[in-house]
């Protein structure tokens, strides 16, 4: 079993309020008006699901019930809970500095942070002197900070005319309003509208698939990648290429708009068009990064280096907020001069390149390097791949496909058994719940991203549970 501390029991428990204290998780009145993320209080004020500790790869409610953790909280706790290490890291750095002023330097802890970004920074995008690292708090930072990077950018190469962005439909890159005019789903932005000028959007992959659904599936995948990013080239080339700054892609993107895995080919393409139009490429790895994938970075696990790479999540294993923008050598170097030039980048926050994030990023990194966790998601990802085709299998008319990479994988649930109208996946979901087990689960496709420490023992209980709940559904 999965355990960073072996003190928790996980049969069902229940939690002590001290004696004349209210307990704030019955408290109706709290609950509706504590602001939770694209939740309607009033429906969750009516059964809250409140959580008060956590083991391992495990969360317990404060009804006692003990959860395994399928999505790693949101791909977030990659190290799983209680890591003592990162624990004892920040505990050290609470008491040495816990802030250090942003206006007039640095800590020694994130430049150590910032050194280990250009170390695992893909070789393409080293340069002549190493990337530039933009030290930030969360993923919406670090998305926000690249679109104004590459508007900054090319005003300094000599391009002042490119500021138009391209994003894919479905994808997701943050709550800012910069980040959220780059996202693709209505789900999340069409009540903040009007947005930010100048951000374009192109089809995912697998809206062309069935045009070549004459071919087997991996020849239709490869296909389909390459229309899609041609069509990006027509778009570049139809909006003038002296106006596109930048496209913005996630590697593999999963949002309420769906879970998405390109193949290889989308991408060489993009990179290609790209180097062609002399627009940056910008990889939202805020997912992906960090040995999601059983790489590094997606640049890894797909062999396409972006121009600036932005990375958050499991960066610091959820133990204190951290991101960063990864820049490229060669586009860094055009920030780089006299301060009367003012080619500094104008942008920064408060809490950006903190000293105790840092530290729990440093330590976050070496837990990752020393067990090799990029190498247990390929190897547990595998696996996990493995058991769900053997699912597709038993359920042929249930699940259509099964996709992902490392530890991160999912299906998507058959299209004629179950009409989008009927939200399958959020049928599983609910009877996960009764389970004993989190996904994550959009209106059509069930995904699996648990903590990058997870043993087969914790995977096997945690997909024999998924089995049970598609059981359930079948009957």
């Amino acid at each position: 079993m999965t355990t960073n501390n072996g003190t928790a029991d996980h049969g069902t428990t229940h939690r002590q309020i001290d004696a004349g204290i209210m307990d704030p998780s019955t408290d109706g009145d709290l609950l509706r008006h504590h602001i939770l993320d694209f939740r309607q209080m009033t429906q969750f004020a009516e059964a809250p699901w409140i959580f008060d500790q956590a083991d391992g790869v495990r969360l317990r409610d404060t009804d006692g019930h003990w959860y395994i953790d399928g999505l790693s909280g949101v791909f977030v706790a990659s190290l799983g809970y209680g890591n003592t290490k990162v624990i004892e890291a920040i505990e050290r750095q609470l008491r040495t500095l816990h802030f250090a002023p942003p206006l007039h330097g640095t800590s020694i802890p994130a430049l150590d942070l910032a050194s280990r970004l250009r170390r695992l920074a893909p070789e393409a995008m080293q340069g002549r002197h190493g990337p530039g690292i933009k030290i930030l708090s969360g993923g919406s930072e670090a998305t926000e900070a690249a679109l104004k990077l590459a508007r900054q950018y090319w005003k300094q190469a000599g391009h002042p005319r490119k500021y138009k962005v391209i994003a894919r439909y479905g994808g997701y890159h943050g709550a800012t309003m910069g980040s959220l005019s780059a996202t693709g789903g209505w789900e999340r932005k069409s009540v903040f509208e009007p947005l930010v000028p100048g951000f374009l959007h192109h089809h995912q992959p697998h809206t062309y698939m069935e045009a070549f659904a004459h071919l087997p599936a991996d020849e239709a995948a490869e296909a389909a990648g390459l229309m899609a990013a041609n069509m990006v080239g027509r778009m570049i080339e139809n909006e003038d290429p002296e106006t596109v700054a930048a496209i913005i892609v996630e590697p593999m993107s999963i949002s309420a708009a769906g879970f998405v895995v390109p193949m290889a080919s989308y991408y060489r393409r993009l990179r290609e068009l790209c180097d062609k139009h002399h627009v940056l490429l910008i990889y939202d790895e805020i997912i992906t990064g960090f040995g999601r994938l059983g790489e590094w970075f997606g640049a890894n696990f797909y062999g396409v280096a972006p121009d600036l790479l932005c990375c958050g999540k499991g960066m610091g294993g959820g133990y204190v907020p951290v991101s960063a923008v990864i820049i490229a050598g060669h586009v860094w170097e055009a920030f780089l001069g006299d301060p009367a030039d003012r080619r500094e980048f104008h942008h920064g926050h408060t809490f950006a390149g903190n000293p105790v994030a840092s530290a729990a990023g440093c330590a976050a990194i070496d837990e990752m390097e020393a067990r090799d966790l990029p190498g247990n998601a390929k190897a547990q990802g595998a696996y996990v791949r493995g058991r769900l085709q053997a699912l597709q299998r038993e359920f042929p008319d249930v699940i259509c496909d099964v996709r992902g990479g490392g530890l991160l994988q999912g299906f998507e649930f058959d299209r004629v058994r179950y009409p989008k109208s009927t939200k399958p996946a959020k049928k599983f979901e609910a009877i996960a719940r009764k389970h004993g087990f989190i996904a994550r689960c959009g209106d059509e496709y069930v995904a699996f991203a648990p903590p990058l420490v997870i043993e087969r023992a914790d995977l096997d209980e945690l997909l024999n549970r998924a089995t049970d709940v598609l059981h359930e559904m079948v009957g």
